[in-house]
């Protein structure tokens, strides 16, 4: 199993954002967007860590908002409930969660795991410092973290 962390970061809150996702000593990818949320940067770091990479992984992330959503089963009732949460209001960022959770479920291959943030943990550290460059730069770059 591979561990992928993932980080998305904001500049205001909605506001220029970036996110990012790395394997330790391996691949890495970064993007921005002139106009989002926090909450929209860290879904999207990880759904493009699981479209980047086959076969078996643990994403690692530092939001709550992603990691209870699939420990906690949270779309279950999303579905049940035809894509409302449980006040029955419409789920926000349905655009991004979709899809995420349609190729979760489909792969069955896909472990959460939260990680405190800034907590000096080196590979969280390492995506929140990508994320926060994609923001300042508002481009993403891609590359390898091979010694």
């Amino acid at each position: 199993m591979i561990t992928i962390y993932t980080d998305g970061a904001c500049s205001g809150n909605p506001g220029p954002g970036g996110w990012a996702w790395a394997i330790e000593n391996g691949p890495f990818a970064s993007g921005a967007d002139p106009n989002t949320t926090n909450q929209r940067m860290e879904l999207t770091a990880v759904l493009e860590a699981v479209k980047a990479n086959p076969g078996p992984i643990e994403i690692v992330s530092d939001s709550t908002y992603v990691v209870n959503c699939f420990r906690d089963k949270w779309y279950e009732g999303w579905l049940k409930r035809s894509w409302t949460n449980s006040k029955r209001e419409a789920v926000a960022n349905r655009d991004l969660w979709e899809p995420l959770i349609r190729l979760v479920l489909a792969r069955k291959d896909v472990k959460f795991r939260w990680v405190k943030g800034h907590s000096g943990h080196r590979m969280n550290d390492l995506v929140d410092q990508l994320a926060v460059e994609a923001v300042r730069n508002q481009a993403g770059r891609s590359g390898s973290l091979h010694p």
